[in-house]
């Protein structure tokens, strides 16, 4: 079941009604888990018997190594459960990958061996459910909260439908609170709620499938050579693209949690206004950039450990969550991408510090705070000194930053090398082009039109969100800006597509 369906709506009108019904608050928990189960299982029934397996496993392994005193033991206990869920993961998202990589090594050395190849269908989700079960169990190594009470909690968590496919990946400390006193949306939160509901909708059916989806898949399916217009237009459609899509999820899964009265965290902060690459892993898919940060990157030395170990963390950290996306060299090869350019970022910041440290502090680079930014990266300020107050230059290097990430988005987009190259020669006018222009004066102009309104608007609401912005409006202002997008949204109903993360 997806948002932007009408299965959707009778389902979430039903579980609306359900939760305002003046019964008990168990009784209510019990409905909203039995409804994500329903929802996770229109993709496919038999895999909830795999959620439901790693809810239990999780909860009671949590729980005794909260209370376990013995250190083997628990470290014992620790590995169970990440064997457990790294390898459930490992086996449906990575076994075709493996098995593929390890034929090649195999013929590369003279061995003649050629599998069937094997037949897995990847749960919906999987990935951020696991990272989502192996944040509890970690935490309750490491002691860093109480052990959930209730496995009914704790299976809400879990499953809650509004997070459960696509994100925001959620901590305990952050849902499990909400579940153990009567949650139901105000007034004021139902209307908001329903407003980010509609705008999610908007960003997903209207801009990222109707208006960019056909340019995007046309462009990277074209499979030949094509002029730097036709390919930058394709370029930019698709991160466009990615962007309504997967922020469109998550806006729809915060409202719609907010109409139940529960609140979620961010997951995207206009990313494309992001002053340098820091800044954008701050405003980019944020739950993931926390969790890398604090479950991957920090465990792994942080910036603890001299210059030299800072890089490698980071470059690690970077293609395992480029490989977090998908079983393709490509994914890592798009998170590599990003990790050059941080490493470019703090060497730049390291050389800046070094200067100015001549003058006065020894020279000493300014160190990384682990404990306060949101992803496992250097500071925004690393691009310059207050540049968000200077604008115009603050403008030039948000645009610049775009540009960067957009040549990033061809790896993700791509699913050979050989294709990413061909695009990337054909975007830099270093190979002819092999025909007639794949796309039409409007289709470009269209692109155009919908990318620039994109950074414009990311620009303009870089340091505030969408409810504090309507809340300043006139109500009349605010209703026939939500009234156009529900008449698009209908319109547009025929050409949606299934989310891009759903795959991931």
């Amino acid at each position: 079941m997806v948002f932007n369906s009408y299965t959707f709506v009778a389902f979430f009108v039903i579980m609306l009604v359900l939760h305002n019904l003046p019964i008990p608050w168990k009784a209510k928990k019990v409905n909203l888990l039995i409804a994500s189960y329903v929802f996770y299982a229109a993709w496919n029934p038999p895999f909830i018997l795999l959620l439901w397996l790693s809810t239990v496993v999780d909860f009671f392994v949590g729980r005794a190594l909260y209370t376990q005193p013995n250190k083997n033991k628990r470290r014992l206990l620790l590995v169970v459960s990440l064997i457990g869920n790294l390898g459930m993961l490992c086996f449906f998202k990575y076994g075709g990958f493996i098995l593929e990589n390890f034929v090649h090594i195999t013929n590369a050395l003279g061995l003649d061996y050629h599998p069937a190849k094997p037949n897995i269908i990847l749960p919906a989700g999987i990935s951020f459910y696991t990272f989502t079960t192996l944040c509890y169990t970690i935490d309750m190594y490491k002691k860093k909260s109480k052990p959930v009470k209730s496995l009914l909690d704790f299976s809400l968590f879990v499953t809650f439908f509004p997070h459960l496919v696509a994100g925001p990946i959620v901590r305990p400390p952050q849902l499990v609170p909400q579940f153990e006193t009567e949650h139901k949306a105000t007034r004021q939160q139902l209307l908001d709620g329903l407003m980010l509901l509609s705008l999610g909708l908007f960003m997903k059916v209207v801009c990222a499938d109707a208006l960019l989806a056909k340019t995007a898949d046309t462009i990277f399916g074209a499979g030949r050579p094509i002029g730097p217009l036709d390919a930058w237009a394709g370029v930019l459609a698709f991160s466009g693209q990615i962007f309504f899509d997967f922020a469109g999820y998550s806006t729809s899964a915060i409202g719609v949690a907010m109409c139940l009265g529960f609140i979620l965290p961010q997951n995207f902060l206009y990313p494309y206004a992001a002053i340098g690459f820091s800044d954008f892993w701050r405003r980019w898919h944020i739950t993931l950039s926390a969790w890398l940060r604090d479950y991957l990157y920090i465990p792994l030395g942080g910036n603890r450990q001299g210059r030299f170990r800072t890089y490698i963390n980071v470059m690690i950290t970077m293609l395992i969550g480029g490989l977090w996306h998908g079983a393709n060299w490509t994914f890592v090869a798009w998170g590599g991408l990003h990790g050059v350019y941080l490493w470019a970022e703090k060497a730049l910041k390291d050389s800046r510090a070094k200067t100015s440290g001549a003058a006065g502090d020894g020279g000493v680079p300014e160190p990384i705070d682990d404990g306060v930014a949101p992803a496992p990266v250097i500071a925004t300020a690393s691009m310059g000194p207050d540049l968000t107050t200077k604008r115009p230059a603050g403008f030039l290097y948000a645009l610049l930053t775009f540009l960067l990430i957009c040549i990033t988005w061809v790896f993700f987009r791509s699913a050979t090398f050989g294709g990413a190259a061909l695009m990337l020669l054909s975007m830099f006018g270093r190979i002819p082009p092999a025909g007639p222009p794949v796309l039409t004066t409007a289709a470009i102009i269209k692109v155009g039109v919908v990318i620039t309104l994109m950074l414009a608007f990311h620009w303009s609401m870089r340091n505030t969100t969408v409810l504090k912005t309507a809340g300043k409006m006139p109500w009349w202002l605010t209703g026939t800006i939500w009234a156009v997008m529900l008449i698009l949204i209908i319109l547009s109903q025929e050409t949606s597509k299934a989310f891009i993360y759903f795959q991931f």
